[in-house]
C-alpha cells in the first residue's frame, strides 16, 4: 500500500511540475532540451556548492571570529587540530585497551 501512495505522490509532483512550468505543451524534443538545461544548471550549482561552500563558510567564520574577539584565526587549521586531537585521543584509548 505504501508503494502505491508513493507512486501516486510522484505522479502528482510530476504533473504539478508540468503544469507550473508549462512543459506539457512542449514537443518531446523541446522537453529533452528543457530538462537537459535544467539538469545541467542544477548539477553545476550543486558541484559549485560542494566545492566552494565549505571554504566560504570558513572565511565567514574567520571574519566573525575576528569581529568578535579581535584576533585572526585560521578556522580550517583550528578544526583540523580539534579533529586530530579527538581522533588522537581515540587512538590513545585504543592503545590502552590493547595493553589491558
Amino acid at each position: 500500500m505504501a508503494s502505491w501512495s508513493l507512486k501516486k505522490m510522484v505522479e502528482q509532483k510530476m504533473l504539478q511540475f508540468d503544469v507550473t512550468f508549462a512543459t506539457y505543451m512542449f514537443t518531446p524534443m523541446e522537453k529533452f532540451f528543457f530538462y537537459s538545461v535544467l539538469f545541467l544548471l542544477i548539477s553545476l550549482t550543486s558541484i559549485a556548492a560542494t566545492l566552494y561552500l565549505p571554504q566560504h563558510v570558513s572565511l565567514l567564520a574567520g571574519r566573525a571570529w575576528y569581529y568578535i574577539n579581535g584576533e585572526t584565526i585560521d578556522i580550517a587549521a583550528f578544526a583540523r587540530n580539534v579533529f586530530d586531537g579527538a581522533l588522537g585521543a581515540g587512538k590513545g584509548a585504543a592503545a590502552v585497551v590493547r595493553e589491558l
